[in-house]
């Protein structure tokens, strides 16, 4: 994990195309995980290369993909994410958006198939364009439905937001560059630039050997959460490769063919990742990286499941950090792991420090342990 994450120094990339390819993709719900992952695996980390890669030179895309979440991938993977993951999220999302128009405003496919023709047309004629000129382009977009009826979360939703969505995730209309810094998730949008797929039996089977080069072993329950799909789609993807099977604690695991043996040992390593970094978010089962300590597990994730911000020693987390109200990135071990540990982890709290520059990044997901540091006193002076 250590050496194909780019987690240690002698591993991390020149690029960020190049951490993009070797995790998959990175997680892009949260704005802030994909600038923070890239630079905890970078030489010479940058806001500056990640915002070249997404909105000038285009070779990062961002799309919804894997279990309906936001994803960042090399642009010449897109098109086996799109049609692996992302056209099946698409036909859910606009089944349900469907739903919601005739439930909400009695309107039907045809005047969704007009509408969308319309935003499309607008955004070629502008280029790039935030929902709100779209709206003013296209009125039709303001038009409101109500979600949920009945329910106790039931509200009232402008078209837009939905509508937008599923032409993102059907690889129509990407977000480009944020309307404020790269911690912003005020997006505007661009004409999609996904033109081609691979057939979607295809397509897993290469997501899945991809997952493998990068995340296993792994057991297939492991697979059927990061994917999204189903038990049956799994299986087939892994019979298509012809995995070798290896133990896992008592589980089945599986490794890509001749990628079952031993491994060079690796320097010990420090690592800072952001909430909803890839790597803890690799696998379903965690047991084997995370404390034992159910406390010190709970602290590090939200209500929901999330993981917040980790600290890592030698392929374990020993810890989480977060930034204080004046910038200050500061963190806590949960138990001493030694002298070294302490000296690297310090360095690399450094190192995120030099980099952030005073930009303050609060998590989209707030985890009870990043709320508890993130509102420490700072030492007297």
């Amino acid at each position: 994990m250590a050496v194909r994450h780019r987690l240690t120094a002698q591993r991390r990339a020149a690029a960020p195309e190049e951490v993009a390819e070797s995790l998959v993709a990175l997680h892009g719900t949260d704005p802030a995980t994909v600038y923070l992952s890239a630079a905890a695996r970078m030489r010479a980390p940058g806001a500056a290369a990640l915002d070249r890669a997404l909105y000038e030179e285009g070779s990062l895309t961002r799309l919804l993909a894997m279990r309906r979440t936001m994803f960042v991938v090399a642009t010449a993977s897109a098109p086996v994410v799109l049609s692996a993951a992302a056209r099946a999220i698409a036909a859910q999302e606009r089944r349900k958006l469907l739903g919601h128009l005739a439930d909400g405003g009695g309107w039907d496919e045809r005047w969704l198939a007009e509408l969308e023709e319309s935003v499309l047309a607008a955004l070629a004629g502008r280029g790039e364009a935030t929902a709100a000129q779209l709206a003013s382009d296209v009125p039709q977009l303001r038009e409101r439905v109500t979600v949920a009826r009945g329910k106790p979360y039931e509200a009232t939703q402008a078209v837009s937001t939905r509508v937008l969505r599923v032409l993102a995730a059907e690889g129509r209309i990407v977000r480009r560059r944020p309307l404020g810094g790269w911690t912003s998730s005020q997006y505007r949008w661009a004409p999609g630039t996904v033109t081609q797929a691979p057939p979607a039996s295809e397509a897993r089977v290469e997501l899945v050997r991809r997952w493998l080069a990068a995340y296993g072993p792994g057991t297939e329950a492991d697979l059927k959460w990061w994917t999204g799909w189903t038990l049956t789609e799994v299986r087939k993807a892994l019979a298509a490769i012809g995995t070798e099977q290896v133990l896992l604690d008592g589980e089945t695991g599986h490794v890509l063919p001749d990628d079952g043996g031993p491994v060079p040992e690796t320097p010990p390593w420090a690592a800072l990742l952001p909430a909803l970094d890839p790597t803890p978010m690799g696998w379903q089962r965690r047991d084997w990286y995370l404390p034992q300590d159910g406390r010190e597990r709970a602290a590090l994730f939200d209500r929901s499941g999330n993981i917040g911000p980790t600290v890592w020693w030698n392929g374990r987390v020993v810890g989480g950090w977060a930034q204080r109200a004046d910038g200050e990135v500061v963190h806590r071990l949960f138990a001493d792991p030694g002298r070294e540990a302490v000296a690297a982890i310090g360095a690399e709290a450094a190192r995120l420090r030099g980099w952030l520059d005073g930009v303050r990044v609060t998590p989209r997901f707030r985890t009870p342990l990043e709320r508890e540091l993130s509102a420490s006193p700072a030492p007297p002076a």
